[in-house]
């Protein structure tokens, strides 16, 4: 196999609650809630789905003083660290440090004068809190919109240095930086700049991608790029969908990169008329009862011998067509058993289960070893 040509660039790394973010850390997947924050049932449902998913980090708009109140109510019930999202009033920032929060995100568009941001710092500092400085597209400060006449790579960097010179001054240092557009090369373009200015870790994002199909192809396009150069530290693929679809394909990002690791890989063919059994209903169905495996595990199902035996013994598990009565099944690359053609669903989950838990246990015994050896 290929190694990843992927330089991460390095970055000062910072403590999101539990989950480090940047140095040599492994890249954090995040989404957020989309949930009424003052329903605090429904949004911890909804935020344990997401960290069921696999998030690292769940984002929670906090809007109003009645929505800081149930943030707090929030954070009581879940264990994942959360960050608040706010806008507009720093009172808000300032109640939901007291509350808990591991990290708060604001607007330099509008959270308001310098004053403010001073007060949001200091208690920051005083409770071991975290800040993302996120730019936007679309709410640039109205002095920069007058300036560049439209947003610009130049006018998102331009917002995001000038809160991190009022950062720089106070000597605070625990930041993160996000500069996002919804146009894909506005985003990149800026993302770059900063990247070369700044050793803070960058979030990374394609702000309103769109839906669930659209939304997932122009955030891959566009991160797909950064992520390439080595650029980010942590990344939210920003979708109108169930946030756990955005977990999902955040993670699918960062494997096909090999960047970071979590469940199973398929391989699978685009089906013809070689198959010798239903590819495409196969994967349907392994995906859907499989969705629950964390291990990271390559598994290859090929319809025909084509192109099946060569992908089969490239993954830990393989399952390829040619006879239609007996379907072979590889094991590391090696044939291993051989299934029937039809009624095979549940032995063949059962394979892959059986595979990951025997991936499972010797990285354990390789990381217990490793830590004996220390």
């Amino acid at each position: 196999m290929i190694e990843s040509p992927i330089q991460r660039r390095r970055s000062r790394q910072i403590q999101v609650g539990s989950v480090p973010i940047g140095g040599d850390a492994p890249i954090a997947v995040q989404s957020m809630t989309n949930t009424n924050t003052c329903d605090v049932a429904a949004t911890v449902v909804q935020i344990e789905a997401i960290v069921d998913a696999g998030a690292d980090l769940v984002r929670v708009s906090v809007p109003t003083m009645e929505a800081a109140d149930a943030f707090g109510k929030i954070r009581e019930q879940v264990t994942v660290p959360l960050v608040a999202d706010i806008h507009f009033d720093h009172k808000i920032a300032l109640k939901v440090i007291e509350l808990g929060v591991d990290c708060l995100r604001i607007n330099p568009g509008n959270i308001g004068r310098e004053d403010r941001v001073r007060a949001v710092v200091s208690s920051c500092r005083d409770h071991g809190v975290p800040i993302r400085i996120g730019v936007n597209a679309g709410s640039l400060e109205k002095e920069l919109q007058k300036k560049y006449g439209e947003p610009t790579p130049d006018a998102l960097v331009e917002s995001a240095m000038r809160h991190i010179d009022i950062l720089d001054r106070l000597d605070f240092t625990e930041f993160k930086v996000s500069l996002k557009a919804s146009e894909i090369f506005m985003t990149v373009a800026a993302y770059r700049n900063i990247a070369s200015q700044i050793e803070q870790p960058l979030h990374l994002g394609i702000t309103e991608a769109g839906g669930l199909r659209s939304g997932t192809v122009k955030s891959a396009a566009g991160l797909g790029m950064l992520l390439m150069d080595g650029i980010g530290d942590t990344l939210r693929i920003s979708l109108a969908a169930d946030p756990v679809e955005e977990v999902k394909v955040g993670f699918d990002l960062l494997r096909s990169l090999r960047l970071r690791s979590r469940g199973i890989n398929f391989i699978a063919c685009p089906s013809c008329s070689r198959q010798t059994f239903d590819v495409i209903g196969t994967m349907n169905q392994l995906e859907a009862r499989l969705e629950d495996v964390k291990t990271a595990l390559n598994v290859a199902v090929i319809g025909c011998v084509v192109n099946g035996p060569g992908e089969a013994k490239e993954a830990d598990l393989g399952f390829t067509g040619g006879n239609p009565e007996s379907l072979a099944l590889f094991i590391d690359g090696k044939p291993a058993a051989r299934l029937p053609g039809s009624d095979f669903l549940d032995e063949l989950e059962s394979m892959i289960r059986k595979q990951a838990k025997i991936k499972e246990d010797e990285r354990a015994e390789l990381i217990a070893h490793s830590a004996d050896t220390h």
